[in-house]
């Protein structure tokens, strides 16, 4: 009687911390500080509206041209150009909000030029791209008469002819990419000065004032967190400059890369202050972030891959995990189930996602997570060169080889890097089959708490009390509510919504006002708030710290075996899928690019 007892005081104890972790901890002021950004994202989208009421009048033409010719013809062309054009993000609050959430620009020997450029400047780099917009004037005309000619030829033959058929399909698509060189022409000799420190500043200051609705209800010193914070956005924006470099940037040396390595200068050089340490939230910057993620995973993603690219992610990664954790535990004895179970989701799934929602869900060490992370980043940086080359030396076809790619390369940013460097079929199928796999996050994270509560750690109940006490199911329960991630729902619940919203219009007006309005606003943010938390997570790195961790090397060992299981597995699983089972998927995939 007396343990019942104890069970039932654990369980509303329970209930009582669940409601006070709503208001106080990261987990839940990410998901509501993420869905603030939505609800005013939503708000802004639709009080400017694009003139979405044209679209159906494109659509007609281009379905009427592709059903008369059988190809995209001229007006084909000029309709669908006319259609993607119309975005939310070009249009009032929504264009503010864009321009104003802009990254540094790109540049080659002078850094500056990635924030700033005098009108004198400009106006040098406009004259010396006059010639080239002449020339690429003339190029398009000569380029549109040979179109028209060849398509009215094949028109008066009522598009019955193979011959000129192909002919006006090669001259229209030599036209095509004479408009691509005239509008890269025309945006050159449109160069135009701009100032974004302003803009930056303007932007740090309203992400700091963001995060610090949550800073305050979280107990963290607030004075600290103004000091500080302006330090590490500055950072943050300083990772964007490195890697909008021409040659870092073709090479994929993506600012999460440059974040981490600038934190970790700092850190193990001159030291952390305190100051920087309250400011450096990364566990709340990176759950904001990954919630705005889940708006992105959109279910309409998994239809397009089929059958073939969920067997891919959602087989082929609990094997691997589970495998991985098995070989960590069983063979090479990592001495921390909890570093173990971090490696291994990190590895398998989606990187740095899935290691702190593993890491939260069996509570493990800081430096446990960040021993994880920083493997991640070395290995992310190895695989984005080496699987491409692999695959175009091999001579792979690009649909098995971006889903081999998707399936193993650890971030989505990394996974489309890598894809860009065999083709945009490659890269296309890699994205796609990343999203899906960053479903399993949620999964993952609600399986390591169940698993820790009921076979790692039975004995403990809630982490509420000094003594651990033996629990009821119900208790169990309760203990995996207290373990599971809370941001994860965040991050489901923004991947349904969404998901449910795109389903419901049609794709033109899903892809205008919300792929390219809402969701606009959630993955510029994003991109700011990651860049955030890998320059905290730099700060917070220490590699004395390390050094317990990383003892004896079992860990490295765990990393490398256990993503040469995730390449080799996940290669042939690609392959059966792809190339053998669904190959006519493989082949519609390869005719829709």
């Amino acid at each position: 009687m007396a343990e019942n007892g104890n069970n039932d005081n654990v369980v509303t104890e329970t209930k009582v911390s669940m409601w006070k972790q709503m208001g106080t901890t990261e987990d839940w002021w990410a998901i509501w500080l993420a869905g603030l950004l939505f609800i005013i994202a939503v708000f802004s989208v639709f009080t400017w509206k694009p003139p979405v009421e044209q679209m159906p009048e494109y659509r007609a033409t281009m379905n009427q041209e592709m059903e008369e010719a059988g190809f995209r013809t001229i007006a084909y062309t000029e309709a669908e150009s006319q259609l993607n054009s119309i975005q939310a993000r070009r249009e009032g609050f929504t264009a503010t909000v864009h321009g104003l959430t802009d990254r540094p620009k790109g540049w080659d020997t002078n850094p500056i030029r990635s924030v700033y450029m005098g009108e004198e400047e400009a106006a040098a780099k406009r004259a010396e791209a006059a010639p080239r917009l002449e020339a690429a004037e003339e190029r398009l005309a000569e380029a549109r008469a040979q179109a028209e000619a060849a398509e009215d030829a094949a028109r008066a033959a009522n598009f019955e002819d193979p011959a000129l058929n192909a002919e006006a399909r090669a001259a229209i698509g030599e036209w095509r990419q004479a408009r691509s060189e005239h509008s890269s022409a025309r945006s050159a000799a449109n160069t135009q000065a701009y100032n974004l420190i302003p803009s930056l500043i303007v932007l740090g200051a309203i992400i700091m004032v963001f995060f610090s609705i949550g800073a305050k209800f979280m107990g963290i010193n607030m004075r600290q967190f103004y000091t500080g914070f302006p330090i590490i956005f500055a950072l943050a924006a300083l990772a964007y400059v490195i890697a909008n470099q021409a040659t870092l940037s073709a090479v994929g040396l993506s600012y999460v890369m440059w974040a981490l390595l600038l934190g970790l200068i700092i850190s193990n050089t001159v030291g952390v202050p305190q100051f920087l340490k309250s400011a450096g939230q990364t566990e709340f910057f990176i759950k904001t972030g990954l919630v705005l993620l889940g708006a992105s995973i959109l279910f309409g993603q998994i239809a397009l891959i089929g059958i073939p690219g969920i067997f891919v992610t959602w087989v082929v990664t609990p094997i691997v995990l589970v495998t991985t954790y098995w070989f960590g535990q069983n063979i090479i004895k990592v001495p921390s189930k909890e570093l173990n179970i971090t490696v291994s989701s990190d590895m398998c799934v989606s990187g740095v996602s899935a290691a702190i929602a593993s890491a939260a869900a069996s509570r493990a060490k800081k430096e446990e997570l960040t021993l994880a992370i920083g493997m991640s980043m070395i290995f992310v940086a190895i695989m984005i060169f080496l699987l491409p080359l692999i695959a175009n030396v091999t001579g792979m076809h690009p649909v098995w080889a971006g889903a081999w790619l998707g399936g193993t390369v650890d971030n989505t940013g990394s996974v489309v890097a890598a894809g860009e460097l065999i083709g945009m079929e490659a890269m296309y199928v890699a994205a796609t089959i990343k999203m899906i796999q960053n479903i399993m996050i949620g999964v993952i994270a609600f399986g390591v708490a169940a698993y820790w509560c009921l076979k790692v750690e039975p004995e403990r109940a809630c982490g509420i009390g000094e003594e651990p006490i033996k629990f009821t199911a119900s208790g169990a329960l309760y203990e995996i509510w207290y373990r599971f991630p809370k941001f994860i729902l965040g991050f489901i619940g923004a991947s349904i919504i969404f998901s449910i919203m795109q389903g419901a219009v049609t794709p033109d007006w899903g892809n205008a006002m919300v792929s390219d309005g809402i969701l606009a606003w959630a993955n510029r943010f994003r991109g700011w708030f990651f860049a955030l938390a890998f320059v905290s997570i730099g700060l917070s790195i220490n590699y004395r710290e390390l050094k317990e961790p990383l003892r004896g090397g079992k860990p490295l060992i765990l990393y490398v075996c256990g993503q040469g299981f995730n390449l080799l597995l996940t290669l042939f699983v690609a392959w059966l899928m792809f190339m053998v089972i669904f190959r006519d998927i493989t082949d519609q995939l390869m005719a829709g690019a």
